[in-house]
């Protein structure tokens, strides 16, 4: 199994989901070649996006970002403060005020398992093909 982490404490900016990005794609390029092709790679970096975007946004501005490759499955861990559950909404098509990443997350992992932590934050484990 080979392992990465990353964790970060920054502001709610778009430099900070291009960080997740790149650490995301360095994470899957040194896992060695064809570990994963680069249509799963795409899929791997949006979710990584969405998560870090959500932490961001809903979890105090700090999250923690870890990656496992496993034998057929890359594991993205999200980490962050807040105690609130992720949670399926309609997307705004009006306003564009988001909606879209969590039922994007769900529908390109092949499981996605939420879990309160110990001192009232939460980690979200995303299962993707590799």
């Amino acid at each position: 199994m080979t392992t990465m982490s990353a964790e970060r404490t920054a502001p709610r900016s778009l430099s900070v989901v291009a960080e997740a990005r790149q650490a995301t794609r360095a994470f899957l390029e040194a896992l060695g070649q064809p570990a994963i092709g680069r249509e799963q790679t795409d899929t791997v970096v949006l979710v990584v996006s969405e998560l870090v975007t959500n932490a961001l946004r809903h979890g105090g501005g700090a999250y923690t970002l870890r990656f496992a490759a496993h034998p057929g499955t890359i594991e993205v861990v999200v980490e962050d403060a807040s105690p609130r559950m992720p949670r399926m909404r309609t997307p705004d098509l009006v306003d564009g005020t988001g909606g879209f990443g969590w039922h994007m997350v769900n529908d390109l992992a092949y499981r996605v398992v939420v879990t309160p932590g110990p001192e009232g934050g939460k980690t979200v484990r995303a299962f993707l093909p590799r």
